[in-house]
Parts: structure tokens; C-alpha cells; sequence
């Protein structure tokens, strides 16, 4: 191979340059440039954002795929430029355990049903999950990993440049300190002939040294200026950012809407085709049995009591079905009538209800206004 002998030779001595005055100055024997405040500033809050957002996405990835074998699993085939094989979440896993379970114990009975309606519904919220982690990993992991590995890459690499730009520049000046401080030396000696040789070999050297620094000092001023260009576009990083952010928080909205109204659905089929299994089996203690517990099962906000409520207990009741008078109650979810004889109700909405004599124990009689019908008790809270 040809080898350019002298350029080698000219690496191998800045090198050495700088690693000379790197040392220097860390045992406080050579004077350093400071950059000024504004590029100070920059750079760290270059750092800054660096730090935090690997912090951010590292995090995310956790979020979106808690096994970390899983994530291990993607990199690889991201890094080899392959589409990962398509896995089975733990929703849809639980959900086709529970349909499997359900079609065992036959879909004609209530266990049967209700696992099987419950399967289907935790499948669903499988798929959404899934929709979640794409929506999230196009729109806000993808942009978050390209400053990582693009952007900053190119201003660390910069920051190195200016790093070294400034370390030949304060090489420079020592250089040139040491070589004005020779020749005054020389200028002083008595001997006439050591005075014309010396004063002559250290002037140029005072001459060289200063062409080289004001090379130095100009290559040290462009490199500055290119690594500010650089570090002044993080603002528009954290723009992007933004944006980005905006993205994955609408993309998590729209998965904790569609469970809950997936959720919201499968608490009116159970608790419109199984009110008496949730009643007879369900929310027990002490051999007291808690009425409402569907709504409990599903964890409805409305079974805390509030000011001017009382939650529906069985006391309560029996008192209405043994008495021939009438009680207000509020209405916890939204539900639609199966027919005729049934009465539809909104979430929220106050009602009269009553019993009636021979009616189901888990319904009672609903009016509002001129519509009258039958409604179902764990849909209702009493009030006082």
C-alpha cells in the first residue's frame, strides 16, 4: 500500500499536540479558551434533551411491551432489517382462553355464555392494544430514535471537532507564549555573537508561531459557528417533539376509550342476561350479601357513596318491594331496552321507581314522565 509517510507523520504529531495539552490542562498547567455563554448554553441543553429523551423512549418501550425478551426479540430483527413474527398479546391470549373455557362448559349455560362474551370482549381490547403499540411506534418511539441516532450523532460528532479545534488553537498559543518568552531571553544575553543567532532563530519561530495561530484561531471560529448553526435546531427538535408527544397521547386516548366502551358494552349483556348469578354468587362478606354487584364487578365509580346518595342494599331494597310507595334513583349506566316492555335509561338521569307485586327480584318498575317499564336493579342507586 502507498503510504503518504508525511501526512501520517503530521496526524501522529497533532495528536500528540493535543493530548499533551488536554493533560496540561487537566493538572492546571495551560490556560483553556472558554467558549462563550450562548454556545455553553447550547450545549447543554443539547445534553439535556439527549439525556431525557432516550430516558423517555426507553420508558415507552417498556410501557408498550413489558417483556423484555419481547423488546430484545424486536431490536434484533429491526437491527437485521426484518419484520418480527407476529405474537399473540395477553389480552387476546386470556380471551381465547376464556372462549375455549366457555365453549367446554357449553355455551347454554350462564358460566358457558358470560366466559365466552368476556373472551371476546378481552380479544378486542387485544387488537387495541396492538393498534396502540403501531400507532405509538410510527408516531412517536420512530421520531424520538431518529434524534438519537441521526441529529444528535452529527452534533456530538461537531461537538468533537470543536473539542479539537480548540485544543490546537490553545496549542497554538502556548507555542507562541513559550516562543516570545525565548526570545526575550535571548535578547537579554551579553554575548553579542549568541545574541544575532538566537535572536534570529527565535524571531521566526515568534513568526511562525503567530501564522499558526491565526490559522488555528480562524479553523477554531468556522468550527464554532457550524456547531451553533447545529445546537440552535434543538428548538425545533423539542417543536417536533411536541407534536409527536401530542400524537401518542391522542393514540392513548383512543385505546382507553375503546376499552371502556368495550368493557361498558360487556357489563350490560352480563348484566342484562346474568343479574341473578352476579346476585346469588358474587361481592360477599362476612355472609352478607351486597347487592349492585355487577356494578362492583366492573368496578363502577358509583358504588363509593357520595353526599345525598345511599348505594342500593338489600335493606333498601325490600323496604321498596314491601311498601307500596315509590323512591327516586339515579341511574349508573346507559341502558337500552330489549323491548317493549322494558324502559331504556341514561347514565345520570333521576327516575321514580317502584315494585310491583310478582315482578323478578332483580327489577323494579322505572317511570319517567309518561314511559313506564321495567328496569334492572343493578343499574339504579336509591336515593334519599
Amino acid at each position: 500500500m502507498d503510504f503518504n509517510m508525511k501526512k501520517l507523520a503530521a496526524d501522529a504529531g497533532t495528536f500528540l499536540s493535543r493530548a499533551v495539552q488536554f493533560t496540561e490542562e487537566k493538572l492546571g498547567q495551560a490556560e483553556k479558551t472558554e467558549l462563550d455563554a450562548h454556545l455553553e448554553n447550547l450545549l447543554s441543553k443539547a445534553e439535556c434533551t439527549k439525556i431525557w429523551t432516550e430516558k423517555i423512549m426507553k420508558q415507552t418501550e417498556v410501557l408498550l411491551q413489558p417483556n423484555p425478551n419481547a423488546r430484545i426479540e424486536e431490536f434484533v430483527y429491526e437491527k437485521l432489517d426484518r419484520k418480527a413474527p407476529s405474537r399473540i398479546n395477553n389480552p387476546e391470549l386470556l380471551g381465547q382462553y376464556m372462549i375455549d373455557a366457555g365453549t367446554e362448559f357449553g355455551p347454554g349455560t350462564a358460566y358457558g355464555n358470560a366466559l365466552i362474551k368476556c373472551g371476546e370482549t378481552q380479544k378486542r381490547i387485544g387488537t387495541a392494544d396492538r393498534e396502540l403499540i403501531q400507532t405509538s411506534a410510527l408516531n412517536f418511539l420512530t421520531p424520538l430514535r431518529n434524534f438519537i441516532e441521526g441529529d444528535y450523532k452529527t452534533i456530538a460528532k461537531e461537538r468533537k471537532l470543536l473539542q479539537n479545534k480548540r485544543l490546537d488553537l490553545d496549542a497554538a498559543k502556548t507555542r507562541l507564549k513559550k516562543a516570545k518568552a525565548a526570545e526575550t531571553r535571548s535578547s537579554q544575553l551579553n554575548s553579542a555573537r549568541l545574541e544575532g543567532d538566537n535572536i534570529m532563530i527565535w524571531a521566526e519561530e515568534v513568526t511562525k508561531s503567530e501564522q499558526e495561530l491565526r490559522i488555528t484561531q480562524s479553523e477554531f471560529d468556522r468550527q464554532a459557528e457550524i456547531t451553533r448553526l447545529l445546537l440552535e435546531g434543538i428548538s425545533s427538535t423539542h417543536a417536533h417533539h411536541l407534536r409527536c408527544l401530542n400524537d401518542f397521547v391522542e393514540a392513548q386516548m383512543t385505546y382507553y376509550a375503546q376499552c371502556y366502551q368495550y368493557m361498558l358494552d360487556l357489563q350490560k349483556q352480563l348484566g342484562r342476561c346474568f343479574p341473578s348469578s352476579y346476585l346469588s354468587n358474587n361481592n360477599q362478606t362476612s355472609g352478607t350479601p351486597v347487592p349492585s354487584s355487577l356494578a362492583n364487578a366492573v368496578g363502577s365509580p358509583a358504588v363509593a357513596s357520595t353526599s345525598g346518595i345511599v348505594i342500593t342494599s338489600p335493606s333498601n331494597l325490600n323496604d321498596l318491594k314491601e311498601s307500596s310507595g315509590s323512591r327516586k334513583a339515579r341511574v349508573l349506566y346507559d341502558y337500552d331496552a330489549a323491548n317493549s316492555t322494558e324502559l331504556s335509561l341514561l347514565a345520570d338521569e333521576v327516575i321514580t321507581v317502584f315494585s310491583v307485586v310478582g315482578m323478578d327480584s332483580d327489577w323494579l318498575m322505572g317511570e319517567r314522565g309518561n314511559q313506564k317499564g321495567k328496569v334492572p336493579i343493578t343499574y339504579l342507586e336509591l336515593l334519599n
